[in-house]
């Protein structure tokens, strides 16, 4: 687990630098929360956004409000399959980027970015239960930007694009974290594919509701900063495990068991499919709340390894 020390870089905006004054009123003001608008929905259950629009990408929202119609993730060839494994080790520079309309609202303190990525580290390394899928966080640099129309961007959006443009750090093997008010979301990723297609690399990341961070006290369902740990998992080409029901490939993982529906909340026994294994619950790429989850599992942690080595190792 790497958290940022004292020899690490914080960034700030150049853009719309914040005085050291701002940060002091930060301990003391009150962040009001922004309601989740609800999107009309397809009769999947997906947001109703225009998937020509975009290259790539998932997201997880609350209430009606569900994934946009993006592209699907690419498979990794078969002879490229299985080079990871029980020694696998990456380390997954890290940049986080915080943006607020105003400069106080969003004004995400430094505690907890660290323990964001502390989060991340733990449900990646199976400390909550699941397998040790072999990845850890290196939080590289944050960065602080006041600009509004990035802060109410939304997927596709022009204010994504010149956010993103300003911002991204790194090459495929860097994960950039966009914390903002993720539009109607909670968050979404851009699958690694996302590096073959020319002029779109910079759109690669997660944006993440900087009100999902852990114990941030807005949402109780989504408070312990797992929505970060989902997203992170589509970064690295898992699908959600309700991905084609109960047909045979499902999410392409062998050790999830077939689920013919989204799960919300944490309903024990849910069973949607005659396949045996009772649906995934508890895994961080169904739509449970955060109290909810503990685990990857072994065939998530292979294919994430396998999506590594092949588009961003």
């Amino acid at each position: 687990m790497s958290i940022l020390g004292r020899d690490h870089v914080v960034r700030v905006s150049a853009r719309a630098r914040v005085a050291t004054l701002l940060l002091g009123v930060l301990a003391v003001a009150s962040m009001l929360p922004l309601s989740l608008a609800a999107a009309p929905t397809s009769p999947g259950g997906a947001a109703c956004f225009d998937p020509s629009e975009v290259q790539g990408g998932a997201a997880r929202g609350t209430g009606e409000v569900r994934e946009p119609e993006l592209n699907a993730p690419e498979e990794v060839p078969a002879a490229l399959q299985g080079h990871g494994g029980r020694d696998f080790r990456a380390t997954v520079p890290t940049y986080v980027h915080v943006v607020s309309p105003d400069g106080v609202e969003a004004m995400v303190p430094m505690t907890k970015v660290r323990e964001q990525i502390r989060v991340l580290a733990q449900g990646f390394g199976g400390a909550y239960g699941g397998a040790d899928t072999g990845f850890r966080f290196d939080l590289v640099s944050v960065d602080y930007s006041v600009n509004a129309d990035w802060y109410y961007a939304g997927p596709s959006s022009k204010g994504e694009r010149d956010m993103k443009h300003a911002l991204h750090e790194g090459g495929p093997e860097s994960m950039n974290i966009y914390l903002t008010t993720a539009g109607i979301y909670l968050g979404w990723s851009y699958f690694p594919s996302i590096w073959q297609s020319p002029g779109q690399a910079y759109l690669d990341g997660i944006v993440v509701d900087w009100k999902s961070l852990p114990g941030m006290g807005y949402y109780p369902e989504f408070d312990l900063g797992f929505t970060a740990v989902h997203e992170a998992g589509h970064w690295l080409n898992l699908y959600h495990t309700f991905q084609g029901g109960c047909n045979r490939w499902g999410d392409y993982v062998d050790d999830t068991p077939p689920q013919r529906t989204p799960s919300f909340g944490c309903p024990i026994g849910k069973d949607t499919c005659a396949d045996p294994g009772l649906d995934p619950i508890h895994n961080f790429m169904d739509y449970s709340d955060d109290p909810c989850y503990t685990e990857f599992t072994t065939g998530q942690a292979a294919r994430m390894q396998d999506a590594w080595l092949f588009w961003r190792a």
